[in-house]
């Protein structure tokens, strides 16, 4: 999913970068799955300490979802893996 779906979910369609500092604040061994997270262009964009692009892209790979490096971003297909809501 992309953060601007679940923004929308909560009936707030407009705070997608609040989705963002919701998962950047959740603890390391949180349960909630922050990595099936991406931007609406399909591109790993979390930065902080505990999680990181390539920890996102290392999980991902882990549940089969194919993630492809260009450049200095993780991108992972949205017309393939995309959940619709």
């Amino acid at each position: 999913m992309t953060y601007g779906q679940i923004a929308a979910i909560i009936s707030t369609p407009r705070a997608a970068r609040v989705v963002g500092f919701a998962l950047r604040a959740l603890p390391a061994n949180t349960n909630i799955p922050w990595q099936r997270v991406i931007n609406s262009q399909g591109i790993i964009s979390i930065h902080n300490q505990i999680f990181t692009p390539q920890l996102q892209a290392e999980l991902l790979k882990k549940e089969g979802i194919r993630v492809e490096k260009c450049d200095d971003n993780y991108i992972i297909d949205l017309d393939k893996y995309l959940v619709a809501v």
